[in-house]
C-alpha cells in the first residue's frame, strides 16, 4: 500500500515484510522509472532526491512507529536487488527501510537484520503496517516536511 509518492520515488508498506509490524516493521522506497536498477543509473538530481526521500522517511517512521506502540530506536536502511536473478529478472532499485524495535522477537534488535530465502518459511507469520500505522507515518511526514532542513530549495530541487 503507497504511503507518498514523489516525483521520481514511490513510498509503500512492503506487504511480504522482511521486519514484521511488532518488530519495527518493513517500508520500502521504490523508484518509479523500473529500468533504473541501481543508485549508479540515478541522475544528481534524482539521487538527491532519494536521499532526502530516504532521510525523511526514517525520521518519520522512527516517531510513527513509537506513537503506535512499537519501540523503534533505530532505523536501517538497505538497498539490494539480489533477488530478481533467482527468476531471471531484471534487478530495479528499491530501498529497504527497517524499523528495529527493542523488544522484537524475530528480528533481534541489536543483531543485523536476517534475510534468508522467502522460501525458507522464516517469514511465517510476519505482518506487514497496518493501515493506522501508515496513516501516523503520513502524519509525521508531515510534521518532518515542516523542519527547513527539508526546503526542497535547499536541497537543489526547485
Amino acid at each position: 500500500m503507497i504511503i507518498i509518492e514523489s516525483e521520481n520515488f514511490i513510498v509503500e508498506s512492503h506487504e511480504k515484510p522482511f521486519v514484521s509490524r511488532a518488530d519495527g516493521g518493513h517500508i520500502r522506497i521504490k523508484v518509479k522509472d523500473l529500468s533504473i536498477e541501481d543508485r549508479t543509473f540515478l541522475s544528481p538530481k534524482q539521487a538527491i532526491e532519494l536521499m532526502r526521500l530516504t532521510m525523511i522517511i526514517g525520521e518519520s517512521f522512527i516517531r510513527a512507529m513509537n506513537n503506535r506502540g512499537v519501540p523503534v530506536v533505530k532505523i536501517n536502511y538497505q538497498d539490494m536487488g539480489n533477488w530478481a536473478f533467482k527468476t531471471g529478472d531484471k534487478p530495479f532499485l528499491h530501498v529497504h527501510v527497517f524499523g528495529r524495535a527493542t523488544d522484537a522477537t524475530r528480528q533481534i534488535f541489536p543483531e543485523s537484520v536476517c534475510l534468508p530465502s522467502r522460501e525458507s518459511g522464516f517469514y511465517e507469520g510476519f505482518e506487514p503496517l497496518n493501515v493506522d500505522d501508515m496513516g501516523e507515518i503520513r502524519n509525521q511526514i508531515e510534521i518532518t516536511l515542516k523542519n527547513k532542513k527539508y526546503n526542497e530549495e535547499i536541497w537543489g530541487l526547485i
